[in-house]
């Protein structure tokens, strides 16, 4: 007989992220460096325990909470490995209220823990749950470039040369256009390459796609080096802009980290908007959304390269999802974050620019009583999306 849900609980855990001088801090953390995750802990009958990661747990964690605490009693005693019927359930209790949003983030959260439950169970990676022939590393690119300085650049990319990553990627929006020369011409110095994140997921108004061309015209009037992608440069809706911006640029355009269905994934796909798409497990429904994302997107001769910003448990259901389906790009966060080391101990291993396949069983995540009183909850931990001019250095500190 099958393992069944014997029991599921929130964990809200807050830990020290970044420093109080990081821009990310200055812009988005009200109250300092301090970040929150929400985590779902699914225990199985036969005592297994398995967790997975809400990415809404770092916006409204009391919302994520109560979430979770309306959708348990669907769950219990339910047959635990027979995951993709317990998340079509979750999807019946949330969806018409829904179907598009919070709750999303939820049912992923939920539908990680049953996985790595599954896959502890049964004493394999999660990703061996998919398959059985998977590649022995992928390759990775730095996630940051939030910087308000030079240093904070050159830190960055000392950081990115010590693990072997060639490629980086940094934020910019429309009036970046001499930081974003600069830092082209600097990463060349490390063969490190540049990919662009401009925002516009946060943006309101959010960047027109011809604001965007001009952008890197004048960017490229500046510096000639390659531009590997432009991620989220129009607003999440405007699917005629990233159309447009495909038909006038040579640089990839990809988007979706903030799509919470499937069936609008592929209608993005469908509609052209992306030369790669960039689905995140704690957002989309949890791993096997993820899984749907990559194999409609293949046979459409379309790249998917998992998002994850999210806590350990988020960054680990997205590897595997990854390594399940043939990835070939993962993306490292790289704000430091005292998470981290407790959570991922040794499964998180990155040499010369590559992630290693883990091999632990389930997703790879240490959780117990210590983790949880080291890193208790605090009320005041959460990003807040209206975001805060910081201000800039003036156009000649980047001028090259």
């Amino acid at each position: 007989m099958n393992n069944t849900v014997e029991s599921i609980r929130t964990i809200l855990l807050s830990a020290n992220y970044g420093h109080e001088d990081h821009p990310e801090i200055l812009e988005c953390f009200p109250n300092g460096p301090k970040r929150t995750i929400g985590l779902v802990e699914v225990t199985l009958s036969d005592g297994t325990k398995g967790y997975g990661e809400g990415y809404l747990g770092v916006f409204a964690p009391k919302v994520f909470e109560s979430i979770v605490e309306l959708c348990k009693p669907y769950l219990l005693g339910k047959d635990a490995f027979d995951t993709k019927r317990r998340y079509l359930d979750l999807c019946s209790v949330c969806d018409y209220w829904s179907l598009q949003g919070a709750a999303r983030h939820t049912t992923s959260a939920i539908e990680i823990a049953l996985i790595d439950a599954k896959s502890k169970s049964l004493g394999v990676p999660a990703y061996k749950l998919f398959g059985d022939n998977f590649k022995d590393k992928v390759e990775v690119y730095g996630s940051g470039g939030i910087c308000d300085t030079k240093e904070h650049f050159v830190e960055e990319l000392e950081y990115l040369k010590s693990l072997g990553i060639k490629k980086y990627k940094i934020r910019s929006t429309e009036k970046d256009i001499l930081r974003t020369a600069w830092i082209l011409q600097e990463a060349k110095k490390y063969e490190i390459e540049i990919g662009i994140d401009m925002c516009q997921n946060l943006a309101d108004p959010p960047l027109t796609a011809e604001e965007v061309i001009n952008f890197i015209n004048s960017v490229r009037e500046i510096s000639s080096e390659k531009i590997l992608f432009l991620e989220e440069a129009v607003g999440p809706t405007d699917i005629k802009g990233f159309q447009k911006l495909k038909e006038n640029f040579d640089i990839k355009i990809c988007g979706g980290e903030i799509v919470t269905t499937q069936e609008e994934m592929i209608s993005r796909i469908d509609l052209g908007a992306y030369d790669f798409v960039q689905p995140d497990a704690s957002v989309i429904g949890g791993i096997q959304s993820v899984l749907e994302i990559f194999e409609y997107a293949k046979s459409n001769n379309i790249d998917t390269v998992v998002h994850a910003w999210g806590g350990p448990v988020a960054i680990m259901a997205n590897y595997h999802a990854c390594f399940a389906s043939g990835g070939k790009l993962v993306e490292l966060p790289m704000i430091p974050y005292d998470l981290e080391p407790d959570l991922f101990t040794d499964q998180r291993q990155i040499i010369d620019g590559f992630l290693i396949r883990p091999n632990g069983p389930g997703i790879g995540i240490t959780m117990n009583e210590n983790i949880e009183n080291k890193y208790k909850f605090d009320e005041t931990a959460v990003y807040s999306c209206v975001v805060v001019d910081r201000g800039q250095p003036d156009d000649d500190y980047w001028r090259l």
